[in-house]
C-alpha cells in the first residue's frame, strides 16, 4: 500500500534519529506508546515522508485515546445501568427491575416447561421496630434481613425490594413443593437470626407464601397469587 504520492526528499540514512521509527514504538502525544505504522501497515518506510509517518502516528494516537474513552463510558454506563436496578437501602433489586426479571424467568419457565418458583415476604411487627427503636433502627432491620436471606439463597434466585418492609425471591428452577419448603426454611433462618444494634437485640420474624409459575401468567398474577399465599399463612399463623 501506498499514502500519498510524494517522495522522501532525502535518502532515508539521512534522516535524524527522531524520524527513524521503523520497526519501533512511538510515544504520542497522550503519553501512551503505539507501533510504528510501517511495521504495523506493512508499509515501506521508503514510501512515508516523515510528514505523512508523523501524521499517521498522531492519528493512531488518537484513535488508541478514544478506544480509551469508549472503554471508560460504557463501564459508567454499565454501573449507571446497575444503579438503577438497585434499591436505595438495602443490596437488591427494586420492584421495577424484579418484575422485569419475573417476566424473563416466565419466559424461560414457559418455553422449557420448567417451573419457578416465587417467595412473598412480609416482615412482621415493622411498624412496632420503628415505633419503639426508630426509623434508622427500621432501615438497619431491612438490610439485615435481606443479607440473611442473600446468605441463603443461590447466585442464580433473584432477590428484590417489593415496596415497604415485602420482599421477593425468585427461586429458579423450584417447583412449589421446593418454593415452600425453602420459604419455611427461610423464615426459620430469619427467626433465628436476630438483629443486635448497639447492644440491643432486634427479633425478626416473617410470614412467606410460596408459589410455582410456568410462564402461564403475567408477572403481576404471579405476584398477586404469592401476595394472597403470604397472607393466608399470616393470617393462619404459619
Amino acid at each position: 500500500m501506498k499514502i500519498g504520492d510524494s517522495k522522501p526528499t532525502r535518502p532515508v540514512a539521512a534522516l535524524s534519529s527522531r524520524e527513524r521509527v521503523s520497526g519501533r514504538a512511538r510515544e504520542t502525544s497522550t503519553g501512551h506508546r503505539v507501533s510504528d505504522s510501517a511495521s504495523i501497515m506493512g508499509i515501506p518506510e521508503e514510501e512515508l515522508t516523515p510528514r505523512v509517518r508523523d501524521a499517521l502516528m498522531q492519528l493512531m494516537g488518537e484513535v488508541a485515546a478514544l478506544r480509551r474513552d469508549m472503554a471508560a463510558l460504557q463501564e459508567r454506563l454499565r454501573e449507571s445501568e446497575e444503579l438503577a436496578d438497585r434499591d436505595p437501602l438495602i443490596p437488591v433489586l427494586n420492584r421495577r427491575a424484579f418484575v422485569r426479571e419475573l417476566s424473563r424467568v416466565a419466559s424461560y419457565a414457559r418455553r422449557y416447561d420448567e417451573p419457578a418458583g416465587l417467595v412473598y415476604f412480609d416482615l412482621d411487627n415493622f411498624k412496632q421496630v420503628n415505633d419503639t427503636h426508630g426509623h434508622a433502627a427500621g432501615d438497619a432491620v431491612l438490610h439485615h434481613l435481606a443479607n440473611v436471606i442473600l446468605a441463603n439463597v443461590r447466585e442464580t434466585d433473584i432477590l428484590g425490594r417489593l415496596g415497604g418492609d415485602e420482599l421477593g425471591l425468585i427461586l429458579a428452577r423450584a417447583d412449589e413443593k421446593t418454593a415452600k419448603a425453602k420459604a419455611l426454611s427461610l423464615a426459620e433462618t430469619v427467626r433465628a437470626t436476630p438483629l443486635h444494634l448497639d447492644e440491643i437485640e432486634i427479633p425478626l420474624s416473617i410470614s412467606v407464601g410460596a408459589i410455582s409459575f410456568t410462564g402461564d401468567d403475567g408477572p403481576d398474577d404471579a405476584l398477586a397469587r404469592a401476595d394472597r399465599a403470604m397472607y393466608e399463612a399470616k393470617r393462619k399463623g404459619i
